[in-house]
């Protein structure tokens, strides 16, 4: 599913003192409450990841195409099980519901990575289904089994119950990214905060199949038998998540990755049908109001779909780590970024592997348009010292030739 954590719903909160503790932040409560680092749209453009931010961070450098002097680095899953500081916090509250929906939790679990690491950008501890909830679609979470949707959508009449995302619902989102922008603005090397949202084709997976799947088979026969509620479905789920996109960036997130998790399972004609147009609704909206907002785009086995994913309007694309990074380069356009494309499992490796894979990863890339990455998320049983070393390694002997 998503990078830093499985599932989120409601929106509760919780642990007020912690939140005064940090001396007031006003917090946002709902759509316009939530405009904490942007009160319009220009200003978001500077305050909120633009390039005419005096303190613009490497990362969103690097992804809009500016000269940086490395290239930037992070992990998707970087705050997780891998890390004992997130497990002695899980012990201390087992519930991953409390974890992911209680705004300093959230907060706390997302600066853990920082705190050992470093990286040069820092991902909500979040989930690609947040927002449901927020749009009438109620789940739960089995310990076992992941997310269970009780009443998945099969006609055209289930789509009543869906509306636009309610904000007030999924608060603890914009709340945790205002209190993250100012709680590293005064590091040395600021990183950004990143924001996150799942495409519509892989929210639609959870939404009609109603659990998690590795088969796809009653959405991909709803798409032959009725694609007039997938069309439908995928719509209103494109509609939301162009807004929570807004919601986040307005709130503090200085870039967006939309994890398409699911839209490799898609022969590319069906993703021309079912995904791409919904992804290119969401960034033609995010970008008419913030343009220097970077936007990435992320897929698991993407490597046939490269073309389709750059012409979505993003800025950059996530490679998995079944592609070669020089083979992904020739074959996008020079103006757009890529990220990744390291094996997770490389970090089990040596110090000596794990430095090598970050050197051909480098330079494949190239000098600049490259946000170094795992092709995938951080697994379980990682040993941390193997992070560390990639993010010192980098930091170290990745600086780019002048």
């Amino acid at each position: 599913m998503a990078c830093n954590a499985r599932v989120v719903q409601g929106g509760s909160r919780g642990m007020g003192s912690g939140l005064e503790a940090r001396g007031g932040l006003p917090l946002p409560r709902g759509r316009k409450s939530a405009l904490v680092h942007a009160s319009t749209s220009e200003e978001a453009v500077v305050g909120s990841g633009g390039a005419e931010d005096a303190k613009t961070p490497r990362l969103v450098k690097a992804a809009l195409g500016q000269p940086v002097d490395r290239a930037p680095a992070w992990m998707m899953r970087q705050a997780g099980r891998y890390q004992k500081a997130y497990r002695d916090l899980s012990a201390k509250y087992p519930g991953f519901r409390q974890r992911s929906e209680t705004t300093d939790l959230i907060v706390d679990i997302t600066l853990q990575p920082w705190r050992s690491f470093k990286p040069d950008g820092l991902i909500l501890f979040s989930d690609i289904l947040t927002p449901l909830n927020a749009m009438g679609i109620p789940f739960e979470i089995d310990e076992s089994k992941g997310p269970i949707i009780d009443d998945p959508v099969t006609q055209l009449s289930d789509l009543d119950k869906i509306h636009a995302i309610e904000f007030d619902k999924v608060s603890f989102v914009g709340e945790a990214l205002s209190i993250l922008r100012d709680e590293v603005k005064s590091a040395e090397d600021v990183p950004a905060i990143l924001g996150f949202v799942g495409a519509p084709w892989t929210l639609a997976t959870y939404v009609v199949e109603g659990k998690s799947t590795n088969a796809y088979k009653v959405i991909k026969c709803l798409c032959d038998s009725s694609p007039e509620v997938m069309h439908a479905l995928l719509q209103k789920l494109a509609d939301s998540i162009a807004l929570y996109c807004d919601y986040q960036i307005e709130s503090g997130a200085q870039s967006i990755q939309i994890f398409d998790s699911w839209g490799g399972q898609l022969p590319p004609a069906m993703w021309d049908k079912f995904s791409g147009p919904y992804i290119k609704h969401i960034v033609s909206h995010v970008k008419q109001k913030y343009p220097n907002v970077p936007l990435t785009l992320y897929a698991q086995g993407c490597g046939g779909l490269l073309e389709r994913m750059q012409d979505t309007g993003v800025d950059v694309i996530g490679l998995d780590w079944t592609l070669d990074m020089g083979d992904a380069k020739k074959r996008l356009r020079s103006d757009i970024s890529v990220q990744g494309n390291v094996d997770p499992a490389k970090l089990f490796s040596t110090k000596e592997g794990i430095s090598q894979a970050i050197d051909d990863c480098i330079a494949k890339a190239g000098q600049g348009r490259h946000v170094l990455n795992l092709g995938h998320g951080v697994m379980v049983g990682t040993p941390e010292e193997n992070v560390a070393h990639f993010f010192e390694y980098n930091r170290q002997f990745g600086k780019y030739n002048k």
